[in-house]
C-alpha cells in the first residue's frame, strides 16, 4: 500500500495547466506597464524603466504559478537557468564595450570615419550603409559583429555628415540582419532549420523567396529618404570632422587591420568571445604603436612616468571607454565612449527580461499563450500568419530570440506537417518573425545590443528598420497568396 504513496502526492503535487486568462493576465499587465514607461519616460524607459516593469510582471507571473501549484523553488531555479542562459550575451557585451574603447584609442574608429565621410556621398549614405552591412554580415554570419564594429564607423560618419543616427542604425541593423539571415555561418539560420527539422541549404533557398524582395524594398527606401536628403550634407561640419579626427589621431588605412583580423576570424567560425579578445588586444597594440601621444593623454597623472601612463590609459580605456576633449562638441560626443561600463544598463536589462521570460517559461504561461493560438489558424494562409505573430509575441514575452526561434518550431512542426505542408515553410516563417523583429523589442536581447551599441535608443530607430518591418509582412503575404508554399510531398 505503500508503494502508491508516492504516486498519489505526485498527483497533488502537479502543477496545473494554466488558463487561458491565466496566461493573459501577466502580458497584459507587461503592454500595460510597458505602455506606462514609454509615456512617462520616453526614450530613456530602458534606463531603469522597463526594468521594473519586467521584474513587476515576473512576480505577477509567478504568482500565478504558485496559485497553479508550482513552488517558489522550482520557480527560483528557473530564474537561475535564465540568467545562465543570458550569460554569453553578457560576456559579449561586456567585450564589445572594452573593443570599442581600444578601437577608438587605437584610430580603427576614427580611420573608418575619416575614410567614410569622404568615400560616402550624403545622398547614397543610408542605402550604402545597409549594403555594406549586408555583405559583411552574409560573409560572417554575425548581425551583433558587423553592428559593434562596421556599424560604430557608419554611425561616427553620419555624426560627421550631418545626417540622422536613427535612420543610419536602421540602415545598419536592416543590412545585418540580412546578411545573418542569409548566411550559413548564422547561429539563428542553423537553429531555424534545426528547430522546424528541415536542411539548412534548403531554408537558405526558401527564404530567399521573401528576404530579397523585402531587402530591396529597404533598400529603396533608403534611396528614397537619402535622395531627400541630398543637400543635407553639411559641408562646413564635414570639413571641421575631417580636420579633428587628422589632428587627433594618426589616420592611416592600417589602422583597419584590426577589422580585417575580426572579421577574418569570424569567417573562419571561431568562437565569438576569443575573435572579440583578439580585436580587443589588436586595439590595444596599436594604440601604443600609432596613438602613443593620445594614450599618454588618457593615462595622464600627476607622478606617473611615461610606461605607468600608457598602462593606466589603456586600462582606463577598456573599463571607463574613450574620453574625448578635442573641444570640438560632435567629435568629444562622437568618440567619447565604449568601455565596459558602457554596456551596464544594457547588462541590467537583460537580465530583468531573462527573469521575466523564465518565469514565463517555467510556469507554463508562455506555452499555454503559443497554443491557444493553434486553434485560430483555419488556412495555410492563417497558420503562417499565426507562426509569425508567435515568434513576434515570443520575442516581446521571452525578450530572446533564441527562444522566439525554438518554441514556434516545437509548436508547430507537427502543425505543418499534418495539414501537407513541407518543414522549410515553418523555418522561413520562424526566421522572418522571431529574428528579425528581435532588435525591435527594447528589452530583447538582440533590441537592448543594438540600442547600446549604437547609441540610439530602439523606439527611435525602429521606424527605419525597413528590413525588418517587412519581412514578416512579406511572409504572411506568400502565406495568404499561396506563393512559394512547398508542400511536403515535394520536400
Amino acid at each position: 500500500m505503500s508503494e502508491h504513496l508516492p504516486d498519489s502526492n505526485h498527483q497533488e503535487h502537479t502543477p496545473k495547466v494554466p488558463s487561458l486568462i491565466d496566461a493573459l493576465i501577466p502580458a497584459a499587465v507587461l503592454m500595460a506597464l510597458l505602455s506606462a514607461s514609454v509615456y512617462f519616460f520616453g526614450d530613456g524607459s530602458s534606463s531603469g524603466a522597463n526594468q521594473i516593469a519586467l521584474v513587476l510582471t515576473a512576480a505577477v507571473a509567478a504568482i500565478i504559478g504558485i496559485k497553479n501549484g508550482h513552488s517558489w523553488e522550482s520557480i527560483e531555479e528557473g530564474i537561475k537557468s535564465g540568467i545562465v542562459i543570458s550569460l554569453k550575451a553578457i560576456m559579449i557585451l561586456f567585450s564589445v564595450g572594452s573593443l570599442i574603447g581600444a578601437w577608438i584609442l587605437s584610430g580603427t574608429v576614427p580611420a573608418m570615419i575619416y575614410y567614410a565621410v569622404q568615400l560616402l556621398d550624403p545622398s547614397w549614405f543610408y542605402p550604402a550603409a545597409c549594403l555594406i552591412c549586408a555583405i559583411v554580415a552574409l560573409c560572417i554570419g554575425s548581425s551583433w559583429t558587423v553592428a559593434g564594429t562596421i556599424g560604430i564607423g557608419f554611425m561616427g560618419a553620419a555624426m560627421g555628415l550631418d545626417l540622422s543616427l536613427p535612420i543610419t542604425a536602421g540602415a545598419v541593423i536592416s543590412g545585418a540582419y540580412f546578411g545573418d539571415k542569409m548566411s550559413p555561418l548564422s547561429d539563428t539560420t542553423n537553429l531555424a532549420s534545426a528547430a522546424a527539422n528541415t536542411d539548412l541549404f534548403t531554408h537558405i533557398r526558401h527564404m530567399a523567396w521573401t528576404t530579397t524582395p523585402s531587402f530591396i524594398l529597404a533598400l529603396l527606401a533608403f534611396t528614397w529618404i537619402g535622395r531627400q536628403q541630398a543637400d543635407g550634407g553639411n559641408l562646413d561640419t564635414l570639413a571641421t570632422t575631417i580636420a579633428a579626427l587628422d589632428s587627433h589621431f594618426y589616420i592611416s588605412a592600417l589602422l583597419l587591420a584590426p577589422l580585417a583580423v575580426v572579421f577574418g576570424m569570424a569567417y573562419k567560425q571561431l568562437p565569438v568571445l576569443p575573435t572579440i579578445w583578439a580585436g580587443i588586444a589588436l586595439g590595444i597594440v596599436f594604440a601604443l604603436i600609432f596613438q602613443n601621444d593620445v594614450v599618454l593623454a588618457m593615462g595622464a597623472s600627476e607622478g606617473l612616468g611615461n610606461g605607468l601612463a600608457l598602462l593606466k590609459g589603456c586600462w582606463v580605456v577598456l573599463f571607463d571607454g574613450y574620453q574625448s576633449q578635442t573641444g570640438n562638441d560632435n567629435i568629444d560626443d562622437l568618440l567619447s565612449r565604449g568601455g565596459m561600463s558602457s554596456m551596464l544598463n544594457t547588462v541590467w536589462l537583460i537580465i530583468c527580461a531573462m527573469i521575466f521570460s523564465a518565469v514565463m517559461e517555467k510556469t507554463g504561461i508562455l506555452a499555454r499563450l503559443v497554443t491557444s493560438l493553434i486553434g485560430l489558424a483555419s488556412s495555410t494562409g492563417s497558420l503562417i500568419f499565426t507562426t509569425v505573430c508567435t515568434g513576434i509575441g515570443v520575442n516581446l514575452v521571452s525578450s530572446d530570440q533564441y527562444i522566439a526561434v525554438v518554441i514556434p518550431g516545437r509548436m508547430y512542426q507537427l502543425e505543418f506537417k499534418k495539414r501537407g505542408l513541407a518543414p522549410q515553410n515553418l523555418s522561413r516563417a520562424i526566421e522572418d518573425s522571431a529574428t528579425i523583429t528581435s532588435p525591435l523589442v527594447p528589452w530583447n536581447t538582440c533590441g537592448a545590443f543594438m540600442a547600446g551599441t549604437l547609441g540610439v535608443a530602439t523606439l527611435a530607430y525602429l521606424p527605419f528598420c525597413f528590413f525588418n518591418l517587412i519581412s514578416p509582412l512579406m511572409t504572411s503575404l506568400y502565406g495568404f497568396l499561396n506563393f512559394k508554399i512547398t508542400p511536403l510531398k515535394s520536400a
